[in-house]
Formats: structure tokens, sequence, C-alpha cells
């Protein structure tokens, strides 16, 4: 499954399916095939993406992966929730600021 967000107020964010889904799960939204985020519900939207990206980035500080445990190239390619969620909070906070809703699979 691919996720594609759209609104008039931000260009399409498009997430592949377990990307999209743990978004949707951060911000308290069941994963399905259709759906819209309001803008009264943006705030607390954002607020739960930043506090889960910081939350990711506080464990890998205070428990790092064992360099033996991974091949270097796994723990160097890793990428994070930063930069994974970074292309739809842009979009939610112009949303926001725009009283503009997202939508999804319509």
């Amino acid at each position: 499954m691919i996720y594609k967000f759209k609104s008039k107020a931000a260009g399409d964010v498009i997430m592949l399916g377990p990307q999209g889904e743990q978004i949707l799960r951060i911000v308290g939204k069941e994963p399905s095939a259709q759906g819209i985020f309001e803008v009264s519900s943006m705030p607390a939207a954002i607020t739960a993406i930043e506090q889960a990206v910081a939350a990711e980035e506080a464990s890998r500080v205070t428990d790092p992966p064992n360099a033996s445990e991974a091949a270097p190239a796994e723990s160097v390619d890793r990428i994070g929730l930063r930069q994974r969620v970074w292309p739809f909070l842009e979009m939610l906070k112009r949303c926001h600021a725009e009283s503009a809703v997202i939508v999804w699979g319509v």
C-alpha cells in the first residue's frame, strides 16, 4: 500500500505503507485506506510527531547500537524518524497555517 497525502495548501506527500502507517499511529489514527486530518486536530498531530522524533533521538543517545551487532553499512545508512516524517510534518504545519485539511485515499 502507498499513502498519498493531499491538500490544497501543500504539495502531495507520498509514503510507502509501513512509513505511512507509522505516522498515522503516532498521531493517534488507525491506519486505513482513506482518511482526513481536520485543521483542528493538526496542532496535536504536530506535537505528537515532534515528541516521537525527540524520543527516538533520545533513545539513540542513551542506547546506541552495539557496533559488533550491526554491519557497518546498516549502522551508517539508518534513516531516522526525523528524516521520514519531515515532509509530512511540514505539510501539517503549512496546512494548519492556511486552514486546509489533509486527505488520503480519495
